[in-house]
C-alpha cells in the first residue's frame, strides 16, 4: 500500500483531492509531488486559479506528454471547486473520482457527437464535507441535526492547571511521609522505600457566553447547538446566553438530547432575538459569577457579532475586568469570514483590544479552528 497524506489544512485538502484526479486520469503522481504540491499551495492563494495551476503543473507533472491529460483533469476539478459541490453526494471520501470509459465499448455511434474517446473525468463531493464549510446562516433544520454531530466529535480541552492537591509520584520534590512510613513499618523501621508526591492538575473550566440577539439570529441557534455539545461532552463547562439580559443555561444544555436541550434553553431565554445589551450582559457575569470565581483562570469564549446598542464605554471596561482573571479570552464572530471585514461595529471594537483570541464562527470548519485555538494552549 502507498503511503498517503493526512489532510487537515485546505492547501493539504486540496492537494489531496487533486492527487486523486490525477490518478484516477492515470497519470502517476507519487507522495513526493504531493507534498510538493502541498508546500507550494501553503504559499499561494487557493482562490487563484493560474497560481494553483502552475504550482500543480510543476509539481505534479513528469513527462511533458502528460500536460494535455493534466489540463483536462485541472479544468473538470477547478470548475468542481470554484462551482460548488453537490451536496446530495453520500459517498463516504472528502472527494471521490469516477472515471467514465465506456465510450470505446457503447453501443452507440463512435463519431457521433455523444461518444468520445477521452475519459470524463467526474467529481462527487461528500455531503459532511460540504457540510463543514456551509455558512451557518444558510443551514436548514435537518442540516442542523447533521451537524451536530459532527460538534459532538469535537473536544473542547485546554491546558490544565495546577491543583491544589498532591498525588503520589515516582519522582517530586516533596516527600510523601505517610506511604514512606507505610512502607517503613514492612522493612523493621528502616525506610528503605521512599516516597514522593507532587501536586496533580486538573481541567480548566470553559465558559460561553452566546449572543441571542436579533443580529445573531442565523447564527445563534447552530452557535447553541455548540454550546450544548460544549457542555454535555464534557466537565466543568459553564454556558450562558447574552442579549438584553444574562441567563444561565448549564443545567437546561447539559441533556444528552439535544433537540430536548435546547428545547429547555429555549424556553428559559426569554430575550431571545431581542435587542443586544453586552455590556450590561457581561457586568452581570462578571459581578455575579466571573469575579467570584467562575472565570478566574477559565478559558472564556464570547459568541457575538459584536453589535452593540449599549454604552461601548461599558463594554470595554467589563472586557477589562474579565480579561484580567481569564486564563485566556477569545471572541467568536460570525462576521470576521466576510471579505473586507473589519471590527468597526463599536461594541466589537471596543472589546478586541482585550480579546487575546479572535477567530471566525460562521460554519463547522470554523468551530473545528475554534477548539484548536484552544486546544493550541495546552502547548
Amino acid at each position: 500500500m502507498s503511503p498517503t497524506l493526512e489532510a487537515h489544512t485546505p492547501a493539504e485538502r486540496m492537494a489531496v483531492a487533486f492527487a486523486r484526479v490525477l490518478r484516477g486520469a492515470g497519470l502517476r503522481v507519487p507522495l513526493g509531488s504531493v507534498l510538493a504540491f502541498v508546500d507550494a499551495l501553503g504559499r499561494l492563494r487557493l482562490d487563484q486559479r493560474d497560481h494553483v495551476y502552475w504550482a500543480g503543473r510543476a509539481t505534479m507533472v513528469r513527462n511533458p506528454e502528460d500536460i494535455p491529460l493534466y489540463d483536462r483533469s485541472f479544468q473538470v476539478f477547478w470548475l468542481a471547486v470554484s462551482g460548488g459541490p453537490d451536496a446530495e453526494a453520500e459517498e463516504p471520501l472528502h472527494i471521490t473520482l469516477a472515471i467514465d470509459d465506456e465510450g470505446d465499448e457503447g453501443d452507440g455511434d463512435p463519431g457521433s457527437a455523444d461518444a468520445s474517446e477521452e475519459p470524463q473525468i467526474t467529481l462527487r463531493f461528500s455531503a459532511m464535507e460540504v457540510l463543514r464549510h456551509k455558512d451557518f446562516a444558510n443551514y436548514s433544520p435537518d442540516e442542523l441535526r447533521d451537524a451536530q454531530q459532527l460538534m459532538t466529535r469535537l473536544r473542547f480541552i485546554g491546558p490544565p492547571r495546577r491543583s491544589f492537591r498532591n498525588h503520589r509520584s515516582r519522582r517530586g520534590r516533596r516527600p510523601d511521609l505517610p506511604a514512606t512510613l507505610r512502607s517503613a513499618l514492612r522493612t523493621g523501621g528502616e525506610p528503605i522505600h521512599r516516597h514522593w508526591q507532587q501536586p496533580g492538575e486538573r481541567l480548566r473550566r470553559l465558559v460561553l457566553l452566546v449572543d441571542v440577539s436579533g443580529s445573531m439570529e442565523p447564527y445563534a441557534r447552530a452557535l447553541l447547538r455548540f454550546v450544548h455539545a460544549a457542555v454535555s461532552g464534557r466537565q466543568k463547562v459553564e454556558a450562558f446566553a447574552i442579549g438584553t439580559r444574562l441567563t444561565r443555561v448549564t443545567r437546561e444544555l447539559n441533556s444528552r438530547d439535544p433537540d430536548k436541550a435546547l428545547a429547555q434553553a429555549g424556553s428559559r431565554v426569554v430575550d431571545w432575538s431581542g435587542g443586544t445589551r453586552l455590556g450590561e450582559s457581561l457586568r452581570a457575569f462578571n459581578d455575579q459569577w466571573g469575579v467570584r470565581g467562575m472565570a478566574r483562570g477559565a478559558i472564556v469564549v464570547v459568541l457575538s457579532d459584536g453589535w452593540d446598542r449599549g454604552d461601548p464605554a461599558v463594554l470595554g471596561a467589563e472586557m477589562q475586568r474579565l480579561q484580567r482573571i481569564a486564563y485566556h479570552v477569545i471572541w467568536v464572530n460570525p462576521l470576521k469570514v466576510t471579505p473586507g471585514y473589519a471590527p468597526l461595529a463599536r461594541g466589537m471594537a471596543a472589546a478586541l483590544p482585550y480579546v487575546d483570541s479572535f477567530v471566525e464562527g460562521h460554519s463547522m470548519a470554523a468551530m473545528e479552528e475554534l477548539a484548536a485555538v484552544i486546544a493550541m494552549e495546552r502547548q
